[in-house]
């Protein structure tokens, strides 16, 4: 009995050896596709690689392919080496020497940690190679997009500018509007500042006519004055005048 179970936990450790040589053997296959297929855009550079003027040995649609299969069947190896730890535990529990034990649950947590090792790179290099197939996706659809404009028709390309130069023309157009307003509204504060001190000087000059009365009585009696020594300077000057004219035609 005890032969018995011995050689079925050797069967089960020769199972799971197989197992972990196969997944390393795709793992390290599946590392190199991801790699090839980031050189292979990088290389390509400016240009679409699904639109290039030549047919690459290892095109992105078989790459795709290619990394679909080996996905399933790295998946389908986990899944097969994780049942067989599961059957390596379940003998480990039902072992009829309980001093080998210690040693059988060593040499599973061994496996367990190789098959959590290999499933966490799987998983890793499965997203880096989507990542890079969606960056690579998406910067032919703005290389696609960029070509498809730059290769538009002439007419477009002359209505757009005659666009741009209506613009300019209009942006020009508002900028001297503005200068012209501006210099509207500076004129019109410079008038008003001069009114402003016009009507200052006439309120002081009544201020200090009405502060002063005597001098305001003053200069107005000397104006009548003057006013009436004209009027008879010119009555003298008239009366004169007509005596002579008569005295010369007598």
């Amino acid at each position: 009995m005890a032969a018995g179970t011995s050689n079925y936990w050797e069967d089960l450790r020769k199972q799971a050896r197989q197992l972990e040589n196969e997944l390393d053997l795709k793992l390290v296959s599946f590392s190199k596709l991801c790699t090839s297929y980031s050189h292979s855009g990088s290389r390509d550079g400016g240009r679409d690689r699904y639109s290039s003027g030549t047919t690459p040995l290892l095109n992105g649609s078989s790459q795709d392919r290619m990394f679909e299969t080996m996905a399933i069947e790295i998946e389908q190896l986990l899944a097969r080496l994780t049942g067989v730890n599961d059957k390596m535990a379940e003998y480990t529990h039902s072992a009829g020497v309980p001093s080998l034990n210690a040693a059988l649950m060593h040499t599973l947590q061994r496996h367990r940690d190789i098959l959590q090792d290999y499933t966490h790179e799987f998983h890793k290099t499965k997203a880096n190679f989507t990542a890079i197939r969606e960056r690579e996706n998406l910067m032919g659809s703005v290389r696609k997009d960029i070509e498809s404009y730059k290769s538009g028709s002439g007419v477009n390309n002359r209505r757009t500018e005659l666009f741009l130069k209506e613009h300019d023309h209009l942006r020009n157009s508002d900028r001297l509007i503005e200068e012209t307003i501006s210099i509207a509204m500076a004129t019109k504060e410079n008038m008003t500042s001069q009114r402003g001190m016009l009507k200052s000087i006439h309120s002081k000059m009544n201020t200090l006519a009405n502060r002063f009365p005597a001098v305001n009585s003053l200069i107005q009696r000397i104006n009548l004055r003057k006013r009436r020594d004209s009027l008879i300077l010119g009555g003298v000057i008239g009366i004169c005048t007509i005596l002579l004219l008569l005295y010369a035609f007598h």
